[in-house]
């Protein structure tokens, strides 16, 4: 507990780790509603409210009976720069135990939490690293002090920091798709590490940049024993979407299978083409491998998602018996769900196609600009 009168910060990775671990916490957070509404930080013991930082310039007495004195509180705006003075009226007012999110929702939507899921036959792991302030997911495969990075959002520093001290080196990076709700920072990872950089094809029909064809058939190998990355071709989020078996364990889903929804195919404007293709993944390709496979998607949607530790999987058989897009039998019925009752498309999905496609080189605060947000990949009313 701070004392009275001292204003102490916290970091995005000290809340990312009472989220994970269900720790009650009160947020006050002080921007203007409508960015409040579109994207907010959630928990299962996260309470939040929202009173904007104009409201509370002259003081904040209008709002002292509704800070509770038995739990920690945090204030958060979308910089830092107004909760920190809010923070500090409230410690003027008597208010105990207050801090400030440092960084802002900018710091929240960019850390990575590293999470182990699980070990490999040969003494390797698989590692998901969980952006839990966005929904991405991303993944390292670890066998015999080689690395594969699967669809790394474009803070590249957690993966070469995470190899560095596990003194791993990083040989492939991987793209299930062409991404357009956030930046993909798996070409660069790949030029910082001297890695092969693989995207599939029919999703790299305009990229600008050499890569490493991801199709059907091939083998990507990492490590001495042979940890097999099997791709499996599974359009419907985009033509190109690939999946992964990895281990005979895992099944990487990309953004076609989430745990509690599945892929939207209207990124690229070709919902109507792309349905066929998406229940045809679902429904058959995926019906046809092992149902004790752990489904790793590259996002999720809703904290309820979150696992034990922040982990994000679920069992493939029973997703079949519990996700809803998993159960619409009716083709029709299918088609208008996922053409029809979708949330907002991602903030700047265009320009991030563009980016991932390296047609345009933004600055890094041009970047963070296009990715302030929830990701919208899923049809969440499936």
């Amino acid at each position: 507990m701070a004392p009275q009168g001292q204003l102490q910060g916290m970091s995005a990775a000290q809340l990312s780790q009472k989220v994970v671990n269900n720790e009650s916490l009160f947020i006050l957070d002080v921007r203007n509603e409508s960015d409040f509404q579109d994207w907010k930080i959630e928990g299962k013991h996260v309470h939040i409210m929202n009173t904007p930082y104009f409201e509370l310039i002259d003081g904040v007495e209008s709002i002292l009976d509704s800070i509770p004195d038995d739990k920690e509180v945090l204030v958060v705006c979308a910089k830092e720069g107004s909760s920190k003075f809010v923070a500090e009226q409230l410690i003027e007012q008597g208010k105990q135990n207050v801090s400030y999110l440092i960084g802002g929702m900018k710091a929240w939507s960019e850390h990575l939490e590293p999470v182990t899921i699980g070990g490999l036959r040969d003494g390797g792991e698989l590692v998901q690293f969980v952006r839990v302030g966005k929904g991405c997911l991303s993944y390292m495969i670890i066998s015999n002090g080689e690395a594969a990075v699967i669809d790394a959002v474009r803070m590249t520093d957690a993966f070469t920091q995470y190899a560095k001290e596990r003194n791993i080196q990083i040989k492939h990076t991987i793209d299930t798709h062409l991404h357009a709700d956030h930046i993909s920072g798996g070409r660069h990872l790949a030029e910082l590490t001297g890695a092969t950089y693989w995207l599939p094809p029919k999703d790299a029909e305009e990229v600008v940049f050499p890569y490493e064809k991801l199709e059907e058939g091939r083998k990507i190998v990492v490590g001495h024993t042979e940890i097999e990355i099997q791709p499996l071709y599974s359009p419907g989020h985009t033509i190109g979407s690939t999946s992964f078996v990895v281990d005979h364990q895992y099944l990487l889903s990309g953004d076609i299978l989430f745990v509690e929804s599945i892929g939207r195919p209207d990124l690229a404007g070709k919902a109507e083409d792309w349905v066929s293709d998406l229940r045809t993944t679902l429904y058959e390709r995926y019906k046809q491998l092992s149902e004790d496979l752990i489904v790793l998607p590259a996002h999720f949607g809703k904290v309820t998602e979150l696992g034990e530790g922040g982990r994000v999987s679920a069992r493939l058989g029973d997703l079949f018996k519990q996700n809803p897009g998993l159960n619409i039998q009716d083709e029709a019925a299918f088609r208008r769900t996922v053409t029809e009752k979708l949330p907002p498309q991602p903030n700047a999905y265009q320009e991030i196609r563009q980016i991932n496609m390296g047609k345009i080189t933004p600055s890094v605060e041009e970047q963070r600009e296009m990715e302030i947000g929830p990701n919208r990949c899923a049809v969440h009313d499936a």
